[in-house]
């Protein structure tokens, strides 16, 4: 038995949060989120988190989950994620998954490669080399070791490349041969996913509306207060867009002007790596949305879709 899940995804900055808002409105549904930052609590103007008086309203979950000093993963938000998921079920609520963290929702639909835990002081030696020699040199030691992966990934992926090295180097095989379980569909849930797609251009002046937005609300002094715990930030928390070059411009490396183009020029590429995956998903239903699209028509489309397809509530075989 699968249950059914609606998922509602799409680049940052496309308004998926507030179409998902409305779709809930006007079916009394909940919403998880499947955004990797959201689940930091006193990161809300830097990850737009829905505002408290939406929450109060409409359940949220798998936000401010976390402090912001503490490491989180995909293993992690998976076991969030089926507990929430059960949760719901049994009070017989119907719920949308929202959010463009990718790897989360690859993880929902196709299942958890389990992989070996990180190994910081392997990582740092692999950026030192890459920050010697070039990215160049970890795409060729991987490709000795992990072909089929190598293959996959451009030489500028280091995160990625990273990691499979890692993995290689911590279980002696391929992380290629343990992610064979990606691409088949995860037997706990029949998802139905729907993205929206705006042209390059409209999207990109959104992105840049977004951040400006986000200086307005005060994401300098939200960076600032959370700096100033002495518990500080966690790797990941400290590596959000946004944040990392705010903590930047606080060490100098960028004046204000300096650090908010940079947030607007990352933030445009995050949104195109984050299609490149979406379009790699299979069974994906697209939405087009223009210039002058408000949400409601939008959660009108999607809700449209959702529900031509899978029951909400019904376990289906």
């Amino acid at each position: 038995m699968s249950l059914p899940i609606w998922i509602l995804t799409g680049p940052t900055a496309c308004g998926k949060t507030d179409i998902a808002i409305k779709i809930s409105e006007s079916i009394d549904a909940e919403i998880v989120s499947a955004d990797s930052m959201l689940v930091y609590r006193g990161m809300d103007i830097g990850t737009e988190k829905p505002p408290r008086e939406i929450r109060n309203k409409i359940p949220h979950h798998l936000i401010d989950i976390v402090e912001p000093w503490e490491e989180y993963n995909v293993g992690q938000y998976v076991k969030d994620f089926d507990i929430a998921i059960h949760n719901i079920y049994q009070r017989e609520k119907p719920f949308i998954v929202v959010g463009g963290t990718a790897l989360y929702l690859k993880a929902i639909m196709d299942g958890l490669f389990e992989g070996p835990p990180a190994d910081w002081e392997y990582r740092n030696y692999l950026k030192s080399i890459a920050s010697e020699q070039g990215s160049n040199c970890l795409h060729r030691m991987l490709a000795e070791v992990d072909p089929e992966t190598a293959d996959k990934l451009h030489y500028n992926d280091q995160r990625r490349i990273i990691r499979a090295l890692e993995v290689f180097k911590k279980t002696g095989a391929s992380i290629s041969s343990f992610q064979t379980q990606f691409g088949r569909k995860n037997p706990k849930y029949n998802c139905v996913i729907i993205a929206i797609e705006y042209d390059r251009d409209i999207l990109y002046k959104r992105i840049e509306s977004r951040i400006d937005r986000m200086f307005q609300r005060g994401l300098i002094d939200e960076v600032r207060t959370l700096l100033n715990n002495p518990l500080g930030l966690s790797k990941q928390a400290s590596q959000a867009l946004g944040y990392k070059e705010i903590i930047d411009f606080f060490n100098g490396k960028y004046t204000l002007s300096e650090a908010t183009g940079v947030i607007k020029l990352r933030t445009r590429r995050f949104a195109k790596r984050q299609m490149t995956w979406f379009r790699s998903f299979s069974n994906m239903y697209w939405i087009r949305a223009y210039a002058d699209d408000d949400t409601t028509r939008l959660s009108e489309m999607a809700l449209e879709i959702f529900t031509q397809n899978k029951p909400l509530l019904k376990e289906t075989a």
